[in-house]
């Protein structure tokens, strides 16, 4: 039980102080919000609006230890079984589809920036999951980190375009940003080549190269792909590309139930990094969830592009199922 002190009459703390005041006593002191309530001399309604404006401003950060997360028994399962440096793995909950893809964002956004460390260059990929865990971030302050685009720009059902995801990663780590300035695909092989050619265009793919960490999701290889959705590839390319054994996609390449890419015409069209130059990373933090999920994830662990693994317990455990099946 909090120790009772002393009212505070009413006026004395007020404004921008207030909010601070009542976030100190919540999350210091230990008080309730009933007793906070009382000594402002407030209704525990506004102190609870107190409390989510402090959220809101940035004041609070509320984050779980990573061990929680990192040292049970399902996450060390996947570190042990796919050799991984670690994983990460959250709670299923009782929510949708959407919920966990939150959820899982939510906990790679929370993780991440314990990766970093001064003079990394992080590769950044793009689509649904890179963007929201990018959102979920909290602004903090990384000593020398460089971001960098994976993947050439392109426009998303989902409201938002590629290079948004890398800006605003770069935004709340406090990083340096490099990003594409070029189209994910073109309409011919020639016309990439000679724009992957310009001065300006080759740095900054040349900057790719010296990534030394990178976050990526896997895409899997059917028609509700977001490749297929983003307009990288059409439905006959897909057909194509599962044709020759395509499992997942990883950074907008196709790749095979062994991580290894399949060359093909869109290739030859595309901008963006290409899968040599993030195997063998210090990092590569693989965030993705889902039943679908499950063969592109493992498609990308085995071709060596992956460190860590940011997912739910229901993946997780689809993970070691179909593994162990083969």
């Amino acid at each position: 039980m909090a120790s009772v002190t002393k009212r505070r009459p009413k006026g004395q703390v007020s404004g921008e102080n207030i909010v601070t005041e009542a976030a100190w006593m919540y999350y210091h002191e230990g008080l309730n919000q009933t007793e906070i309530a009382g000594q402002l001399g407030v209704s525990r309604a506004t102190v609870v609006n107190y409390l989510q404006e402090a959220k809101e401003r940035g004041y609070v950060r509320i984050s779980l230890a990573e061990k929680v997360f990192t040292n049970h028994k399902l996450a060390l399962e996947l570190r042990e079984h796919f050799n991984l440096a670690a994983a990460y793995v959250v709670p299923d909950g009782t929510g949708d589809e959407e919920r966990a893809l939150m959820r899982v964002a939510h906990g790679a956004a929370d993780w991440l920036p314990s990766l970093l460390s001064s003079g990394d260059n992080l590769g950044v990929s793009w689509g649904r999951t890179i963007y929201e865990v990018a959102e979920a971030m909290e602004e903090t302050q990384t000593e020398g980190v460089t971001v960098s685009q994976l993947v050439g720009s392109m426009a998303t059902p989902y409201g938002f375009t590629t290079e948004i995801c890398s800006a605003h990663m770069a935004q709340r780590l406090g990083a340096k940003c490099i990003n594409l300035h070029a189209p994910a695909v073109l309409s011919n092989p020639d016309l990439a080549a000679r724009l992957r050619n310009e001065p300006t265009i080759r740095k900054q793919i040349d900057a790719l190269s010296h990534c030394n960490k990178a976050v990526f999701a896997a895409g899997s290889a059917n028609h509700e792909s977001h490749i297929v959705s983003s307009g990288v590839a059409t439905h006959s390319d897909l057909d194509w590309y599962v044709d020759q054994g395509a499992t997942g996609v990883l950074c907008g390449r196709f790749i095979d139930d062994q991580g290894q890419s399949i060359p093909g015409e869109l290739d030859d069209r595309m901008i963006g990094v290409e899968l040599d130059k993030l195997f063998g990373l210090d990092m590569g933090l693989l965030v993705s969830v889902g039943e679908d999920k499950v063969v592109p994830m493992l498609s990308a662990i085995a071709g060596g592009y992956v460190t860590h693994v940011v997912t739910n317990n229901r993946t997780a455990a689809a993970m070691l199922s179909v593994a162990k099946e083969r």
